[in-house]
């Protein structure tokens, strides 16, 4: 595949020292060093088609059964982008975000990495697909030209391939295969002592949830039930709650959709069950909090997310805030789940411009990252990631093998001190399937 320069408005212009790229204020991806992120100041390479306008590809779902938690990937990254171009100094260039649609199936999610690759191409793809894993191995050898710059909640073993180099994964590169110690420790806080799980039949959604009763097990909890074969998107719970409430289980996590964990928590009060924690891996965040019959559903549960919850002040927080109410219409300025990781993936990007230099190769811009050791999104993410570093982090944690943990009160999350967020380490176990 041929390897595409950004392309620049005014070659008369001088490029700026690469030394000289350093961040100057929170998710400033492009720094006022290098005068910035595709700058007509800066950005060489021979005039395109596409008359200065460098083209996203965003890769998600549209259609199908995962589609509604993802309705807002686009708007994130396209508020990031949009955010990016208002900081000092930003330059006068266009983005175009061109997004195809995985139809939540792994053979759509080939399809539609190989139209944005082929038929679109594009600069880099942003995938935030739980289907990514079907357009892996395309991603890695046929399109290993083309960066790749996303949420890897797939659980696909393309993000682990240290071949397939320009894959970047802004949850660092976990592996759904570990165990970490960190769930097991959280629920011991809280007076747990028997742990339960219910997952979806797939690589992330089932490995996350033996890791957690590993992880339980570790910390001196007993293993209550589990169920990792639920088909996707699944609301036929009333064997799973049976299950849960026989096994004597008093703290519980659900890696699934909102749907099925609504279902599971609704049936579990019913039958009087009362646990001391329910964690859920989805849903915080603006879109729950725009239906009353979810928010009452939700009362008390915590909300895993591998990034700072608002609640957490960051600088980076502060940035998408701000951003996704200027650029993305969002009046309160709570993100949904996928408008956060669109504007994560989006931060990372500019953060490989910003260390591979505006005039970058595809091929130059994969180099750059794949050294970066500094990126943490303007502390939304835990710990900076090192994006050499394979195999570091378990599945369904963030870097340092932590995550945060909020908890629904009325209409807002309100972060649990305990996990805000909550660290551990990796242990000397795999998963056990």
């Amino acid at each position: 595949m041929p390897r595409t320069k950004l392309p620049r408005t005014k070659p008369s212009r001088t490029k700026p020292s690469r030394t000289t790229l350093t961040r100057t204020k929170p998710l400033a991806a492009a720094g006022a060093a290098c005068a910035l992120l595709l700058a007509a100041t800066a950005c060489g390479g021979e005039e395109s088609g596409t008359g200065g306008t460098t083209k996203i590809g965003v890769l998600t779902s549209l259609s199908g059964s995962a589609s509604a938690g993802f309705t807002g990937v686009e708007a994130g990254v396209k508020a990031r982008l949009a955010a990016y171009k208002e900081e000092p100094g930003a330059c006068d260039r266009d983005f175009q975000v061109v997004t195809a649609d995985d139809a939540s199936t792994p053979q759509g999610a080939l399809a539609a990495t190989q139209k944005l690759v082929r038929q679109d191409d594009v600069f880099a793809v942003v995938p935030n697909s739980s289907f990514f894993f079907g357009a892996g191995q395309f991603a890695g050898t046929q399109a290993k030209g083309t960066p790749f710059v996303g949420s890897g909640f797939d659980g696909g073993e393309q993000w682990l391939n240290k071949d397939y180099r320009n894959l970047f994964n802004t949850l660092g590169n976990t592996d759904y295969a570990k165990v970490a110690s960190t769930m097991g420790a959280y629920w011991k806080s809280l007076g747990g002592t028997k742990a339960a799980t219910v997952s979806f039949d797939t690589a992330s959604s089932s490995g996350a949830a033996l890791a957690s009763i590993q992880s339980a097990e570790h910390a001196g909890l007993e293993r209550g039930y589990v169920n990792v074969k639920v088909p996707f998107g699944s609301k036929d719970v009333g064997s799973l709650v049976l299950g849960i409430k026989n096994s004597g289980a008093d703290v519980l996590y659900l890696p699934v959709t909102p749907e099925t964990a609504f279902a599971v928590v609704g049936g579990l009060k019913q039958s009087g069950v009362e646990l001391k924690s329910v964690l859920l891996a989805t849903g915080y965040g603006a879109d729950l909090l725009k239906s009353e019959p979810a928010v009452q559903a939700a009362q008390g549960l915590g909300f895993v997310t591998n990034t700072a919850p608002i609640g957490v002040p960051t600088p980076g927080g502060t940035a998408m805030t701000e951003g996704i109410k200027k650029h993305a219409g969002s009046t309160a300025g709570l993100p949904s789940f996928s408008e956060s990781i669109g504007w994560v993936s989006a931060d990372l990007l500019l953060h490989g411009f910003e260390k591979a230099g505006c005039d970058a190769t595809q091929e130059q811009f994969i180099d750059a990252l794949r050294e970066s050791r500094d990126w943490d999104a303007g502390g939304l993410v835990p710990k900076p990631i090192d994006f050499s570093d394979y195999g570091a982090i378990a599945g369904s944690h963030a870097s340092g093998n932590c995550f945060f943990v909020s908890i629904l009160k009325d209409k807002e999350f309100v972060p649990d001190p305990k996990a805000e967020p909550a660290c551990g380490t990796l242990l000397d176990e795999a998963v056990k399937r």
